[in-house]
């Protein structure tokens, strides 16, 4: 009785062959890695003094002791004359942290959430339901913050990035400079009575200038101003469109026509009266106008 050769036994035949073919090659890396491999200097930054050997050099008694890394501390800093020099793994993972965190500085250190909120409450206010869509508005806020920052991130750059790189400052002062920039920034948007709140919950003494006040105390005040201020604005934003729902509400109850919603009949004279308005440069300008300090 002939057995017919099926897709599903070739499956397996090849899965055996890739299992078989894995253990060989890593059965010879081993075998290399212990006894071809010679014993090389690590890349590492930092002197011998400066870093924890796991055993004392030359006490290695055979070739595997010799293949393995000798220094228990891999992320390393070596100072040179006050010039700090950051090995590649403690870079990684300065870079990666900060990618974690840029999206919440972003949000709650700059212009975005003021900016995001306006021109969420212009869509509403149209009643255009995802037109513009979100993407569009939150690379219409990424851009105009980066238009509005740039003083800023300018200032920061010049004065904090380029002497740090430059090894003029350690690492202690140049957060210190670049945080004056966004702190200047923060508290011009910034209410007193924001701040005299926070300053009060944490029991502080503030003498009413900026040098006075914490990072932990300035960030909340400032996030909660730029919210009352957005809201603000919002609300300007929907009195026109308000007095366009009302007049046509007002209309199709006189005509007896119950039945049909009035927000489909106000859209398209919400949309004309926007358009001919000229509605996103009015907002756009006023947003940005919103940012300077008089």
């Amino acid at each position: 009785m002939k057995r017919h050769f099926s897709g599903y036994h070739l499956a397996k035949l090849v899965c055996l062959l890739f299992l078989a073919g894995i253990l060989y090659l890593g059965h010879g890396m081993t075998a290399k890695a212990s006894l071809d491999t010679p014993y090389r200097d690590s890349n590492l930054t930092g002197t011998e003094q400066e870093r924890t050997n796991e055993r004392e050099p030359g006490t290695s008694q055979d070739a595997d002791e010799l293949a393995e890394l000798n220094i228990a501390n891999t992320v390393t800093v070596s100072v040179d004359n006050g010039n700090g020099s950051v090995n590649g793994a403690l870079r990684i993972l300065i870079i990666l942290t900060l990618i974690g965190i840029a999206p919440s500085l972003i949000v709650m250190l700059t212009s975005f959430t003021r900016i995001i909120i306006v021109l969420h409450f212009t869509r509403q206010a149209l009643n255009t339901q995802t037109a513009p869509p979100n993407t569009v508005l939150i690379g219409i806020a990424l851009f105009l913050t980066f238009f509005i920052m740039q003083p800023t991130l300018t200032t920061v750059y010049n004065e904090a990035v380029v002497p740090y790189e430059a090894g003029e400052l350690t690492n202690e002062e140049m957060l210190t400079k670049a945080a004056a920039p966004l702190r200047t920034f923060m508290y011009g948007q910034t209410q007193k009575k924001d701040v005299s709140l926070f300053m009060g919950i944490s029991r502080l003494e503030w003498s009413g200038e900026l040098d006075d006040i914490p990072m932990s105390v300035l960030v909340p005040s400032f996030i909660i101003s730029e919210l009352r201020t957005a809201f603000i604005i919002g609300f300007m934003i929907y009195i026109p469109f308000i007095v366009i729902d009302m007049v046509v509400a007002s209309t199709l109850m006189s005509m007896g026509m119950m039945m049909l919603p009035p927000t489909t009949i106000s859209m398209p004279f919400k949309i004309l009266l926007f358009v001919l308005a000229d509605g996103w440069y009015l907002i756009i300008k006023n947003l940005v106008e919103s940012f300077i300090v008089k």
